[in-house]
């Protein structure tokens, strides 16, 4: 199962919901990727895949500076699982794979949180 792609992310957390873009692709035949979100694009580490579990792991400054890993399974263009934040309660992580680019003006601006 294919997992490289656009990944629109919506994050579940305590503070609200916050929106992410997660982009997956291998090079050079290893899986690697970048995040943006909350003003700010930041390199994915430590990404590995088993069957259809995808994990990695990132550091964020907003809204809070943490370190987080993320572990989903994907079904298709769809994935869902949950982002942890040292000790803090995992966060309910959904998404959907982007099949056409789409345009961040259209879309609203990714990284916000919403509260819900």
């Amino acid at each position: 199962m294919s997992v490289e792609g656009t990944w629109d992310l919506s994050v579940s957390t305590p503070v609200g919901r916050i929106k992410a873009v997660v982009t997956l692709r291998r090079v050079d035949g290893v899986l690697t990727g970048t995040a943006e979100g909350a003003g700010q694009e930041v390199a994915l580490r430590e990404v590995t895949v088993h069957g259809d579990r995808v994990a990695w792991k990132q550091a964020v400054t907003r809204p809070l500076r943490l370190n987080l890993a993320f572990d989903v399974t994907v079904d298709g263009d769809a994935l869902h699982g949950v982002s942890r934040a040292g000790r803090l309660p995992s966060s309910q992580v959904t998404g959907v794979r982007r099949t056409t680019p789409v345009s961040p003006a259209a879309d609203g601006p990714a990284g916000t949180a919403e509260t819900a």
